[in-house]
């Protein structure tokens, strides 16, 4: 049993009321612990990443109750690839908000980030369904903070409604949940892949029911289509640092589905064989064309961002849709891009409100920093729409070869192909629009009194963010080869399974300490 496992939930979640016991009425130390506390967290997710490399799984058991009747965390590839991600993310994200002065603009923002990374977190780790719930409310009760933090109508209005929707998907996981509970008398994801695969065909209904829920519970998270609307002027409206952040919180949705549907519900049960195959790569193809559709119809640089969001949102499921090691190894490649493209645009947003006082596509007069600021749109905006050579285009390559033998290859080339047009000609509209017709239109509107030229240590943390895209790129055979690795063992779970429920450690050699 590994100590360390717990540790990404334990620091943030005592680093919040820390913050706001100690350090309430002084910024400066609130930043300071802040950011120690995210540096801390990312050596950390990097070691437990290291120490599952080798396909070894590590859990801890709170109390030392064993599963399936204790609470107990496991981390293997997948979970600690996708906490690493989001580690790394905070870090930069929170360095904007600082240098930006976002984090200032209303109460204890760094707590509820704390808390943001613990519930999200949380969801990674977490060996049980019921826990998984339990996160999510955390990070749903956190982010409602972060969402209306420095105030306004507009970002009241689109808290409410985010709020309503995840609501919703709250009260169907309870009811999913329950009906699981009733059909197997267990939660925990290990002994529910045994016990589901023990049923009966006559005794299929309780579980299929469950299974839908499950489904549109992690839909709505993961903002598929038609369970999307809350998403474009929920993001939009949030202050940009938070935006930034919440491009992992739809990445926890899609984390879910591949769990559930790889470990619980494999695709080759008979249970819920039907339900993958009926309507959901249909849905994804729908958000992936929406989602191109709202980019081109954008009439905000924030909004064009969170229709992007959809979009990629829909490759993934596409990917993942297919239900193959190559398909998985696909979409979990693409996570990792177009968190960092989406949390990258999400910032360039704010660059352009600071820097002309608003993020309207229309001419204006030449904006603060236009120069920068537009380089880092033109680089994004290849990175998002899967142009050469950034990785996003390496990533849709990826889900298209993947595709190849599957029924619905005609349709799923078309769409990502014709989506990636659609978007190109959208962000190309919009750049075009905001930087280059500013400089030749004589009549182009003022730039508002509260224009200012970003800080420096705006722009040094877009610009982190675009090394990791960099980085993602020139490594791309090397990250695809562990993601690989990952969905192979996702469709193998007896590693995953006997570890939690049977073998006292780690299935492979233990290390010493443990």
């Amino acid at each position: 049993m590994s100590h360390w496992i717990i540790l990404p939930i334990v620091l943030p979640a005592l680093m919040a009321p820390f913050i706001v016991l100690a350090a309430r009425y002084h910024i400066g130390i609130q930043r300071v612990f802040s950011v120690s506390g995210v540096v801390f967290l990312i050596g950390l997710s990097a070691a437990l990443a290291w120490e599952v490399s080798d396909g070894s799984v590590i859990y801890y058991r709170l109390s030392d109750w064993a599963a399936p009747f204790g609470i107990v965390l496991v981390g293997d590839r997948l979970s600690t690839m996708m906490v690493l991600l989001t580690s790394v993310l905070a870090l930069f994200v929170l360095l904007y908000a600082i240098g930006s002065g976002w984090d200032n603009r209303g109460r204890h923002f760094h707590a509820l980030f704390q808390f943001q990374l613990m519930g999200i977190l949380g969801a990674f780790l977490t060996g049980d369904l019921f826990n998984l719930f339990v996160f999510f409310e955390v990070l749903l009760i956190a982010s409602y903070g972060l969402m209306i933090h420095a105030g306004g109508n507009d970002r009241l209005k689109a808290g409410v409604q985010y709020v309503l929707y995840n609501l919703i998907g709250s009260t169907l996981f309870l009811f999913a949940l329950g009906s699981i509970y009733a059909e197997t008398g267990t939660l925990n994801m290990a002994d529910l892949a045994q016990r589901v695969a023990a049923i009966g065909p006559e005794e299929t209904v309780g579980i299929r029911v469950a299974a839908v829920l499950l489904l549109l519970v992690f839909a709505i998270k993961a903002a598929l289509v038609p369970l999307h609307f809350w998403l474009p002027s929920s993001y939009a409206e949030a202050p940009a640092p938070v935006a930034a952040l919440f491009a992992i919180m739809t990445k926890v949705g899609a984390y879910a589905i591949i769990r559930v549907y790889t470990m619980i519900f494999p695709p080759d049960l008979e249970v819920t064989s039907n339900l993958l195959e009926t309507w959901f790569m249909p849905a994804a193809l729908i958000s992936c064309g929406i989602g191109a559709v709202g980019v081109l119809a954008a009439r905000r640089v924030d909004r064009l961002v969170a229709f992007a969001v959809v979009g990629s949102m829909g490759m993934v499921m596409i990917a993942i849709a297919l239900f193959s090691p190559a398909g998985i190894g696909a979409a979990l490649y693409y996570i990792v891009h177009s968190t960092l493209a989406a949390a990258v645009l999400f910032l360039i947003s704010d660059l352009v409100r600071t820097g002309r006082g608003n993020v309207e596509i229309t001419a204006q007069i030449p904006m603060a920093g236009t120069f920068l600021t537009a380089g880092m749109f033109f680089v994004g905006a290849i990175a998002m729409a899967g142009l050469p050579p950034l990785s996003g285009f390496l990533g849709k390559l990826l889900v298209l070869q993947a595709s190849v033998g599957d029924d619905l290859v005609v349709w799923i080339w078309a769409v990502v192909l014709g989506s990636s047009l659609v978007s190109v000609v959208g962000f190309a509209r919009a750049g075009s629009t905001v930087f280059w017709k500013s400089h030749g239109t004589t009549d182009a509107e003022p730039a508002a009194e509260d224009a200012v030229r970003p800080s420096v240590l705006s722009y040094t943390a877009v610009g982190g963010l675009f090394a990791l895209l960099v980085a993602l790129t020139l490594f791309a055979g090397h990250v695809h080869a562990y993601t690989t690795a990952i969905a192979t063992d996702l469709f193998a779970p007896e590693a995953y399974t006997s570890t939690v429920l049977d073998t006292p450690g780690k299935l492979s050699t233990p290390k010493e300490g443990h």
